[in-house]
Formats: C-alpha cells, structure tokens, sequence
C-alpha cells in the first residue's frame, strides 16, 4: 500500500516484543532490503541467523538475501560466503547459482565454474526470463556476442516487458551489427519505465550508440539481484 514507514514501525515494535522471533527478524529485513537500506537489513539479517541457531535447509534465503545486502553494499567477501552458505544448505537452488555465478563472470573470477552455475541454473528454471538473461549477459561480458544476442531473445520472449532484459538485448545487438534492431530495443528499454538510475546511460545509447568495447565501463546489474534477483 506504500505505508513502508508505518510497516518499517510495525515490524520494529514486534521484533523488540520478540527479539528471536526469525519470522518477524525476516519479514523486517525483507522490508529493510526492499527499501534499498542494505546496511540495515544485513544487520537485521544477522538477528535471524543468530535466532536461528543450526541453520536447516529452509534457511537458505537467509544467507542468500544477506548476501545480496552485503553484495550492494560493496562487501564482496562476505557476500561471497553467504552465496556458498546458502548453495551448502541447498545445492543447486537456482536463485543462488544465478547471482554467484553472474557476480563471478561480472569480476572476472572463476568463469568456468560460473558458466556451469548459470547453465544449471538455466537448465533447473529454463522459463524464468531474469535468470536467462544473466548467462545471456555473461556471454556479452565475455565478447561473447552471438551467443549473448541468440540467449537475449529467449530471454525477451519469456519476459517481454523489462527495461533492463531489453537493454541488454539492445546492446549485444549493436555488437553484431543489428544496428536498426539496437535502437529498436533501446527505445523500448527507455518506455518501459527503467530505474530513474539506469535512463541516463539508455538515452546516450540512443543518441550515440555504444562505444567500442575497449573503452566501455559501464557495469551492468546481475539479473537476480535487480529481481530476487536485483
């Protein structure tokens, strides 16, 4: 309903109530990290694990959404353990295999085992559009442009309506010459509502196209942090 300061002050009463209360400790955090209060929700995130005790297989989404705070909030380290945390508790979940393995492609780190992660993580969910797009942009990270142009339209046709999934699209599209077809996805990308972040770099593509790779800079967000994701 847009109340998130009254939600915020609801929560926060019940978690002083019932301070190892992991339900009210996830929901608060939940709110924190939609707000985009990373710090916040990471701290609050450490409540419920320490609630928790033991950590069971159920607690996996308390690890990887820690891991997403800390992610955002530049803490790569520590996002990293709570990634593989998260993957000990339940090997294989999709969610985590898509955004460690994009994190790793997106540094440059380990990118044999990231490719695996998202190809597994493709092959566990093969029609959730967000995690299609991340090996698709692993592909475009690597110069991969082909396989990143070929991957993107699948992801499009499962998730036709996302600004971000068209930019991408739009991108590795300039790559290989689809010029006409950049500019096409570009403007859908900037009708669809992006984050007010984002609009700036996808009006210069428009105006300008994109520059050559050597010189380009700009970091791309992984799909399922901007979705879970992230």
């Amino acid at each position: 309903m847009g109340r998130t300061g009254e939600a915020t002050q609801h929560l926060s009463e019940i978690v002083m109530a019932r301070p190892h209360d992991v339900e009210a400790l996830s929901a608060l955090a939940e709110l924190q990290r939609s707000a985009k209060k990373y710090t916040e929700a990471a701290a609050t995130y450490d409540k419920a694990i320490a609630a928790v005790g033991i950590p069971q297989r159920d607690n996996w989404t308390l690890f990887y959404f820690r891991g997403i705070c800390y992610e955002r909030s530049k803490q790569w380290p520590k996002a990293e353990a709570d990634f593989k945390k998260a993957l000990e508790l339940y090997p294989d979940q999709p969610l985590v295999l898509n955004y460690l393995g994009y994190s790793w492609v997106d540094q440059g780190l380990n990118l044999e085992e990231a490719f695996k992660m998202l190809r597994k993580a493709v092959e566990l969910r093969p029609n959730d559009g967000y995690i299609v797009d991340s090996l698709g942009w692993a592909h475009y990270k690597l110069g991969q442009y082909p396989e990143a142009a070929e991957t993107l339209e699948k992801a499009i046709d499962l998730k036709p309506a996302d600004p971000i999934l068209n930019d991408h699209l739009g991108d590795a599209y300039w790559r290989v010459d689809r010029r006409i077809e950049a500019h096409f996805q570009w403007n859908h990308a900037r009708d669809m509502g992006p984050d007010p972040e984002d609009l700036p770099a996808i009006l210069k593509k428009i105006e300008n196209g994109l520059p050559d790779p050597a010189t380009q800079t700009a970091t791309p967000k992984a799909s399922s942090q901007k979705q879970g994701g992230g």
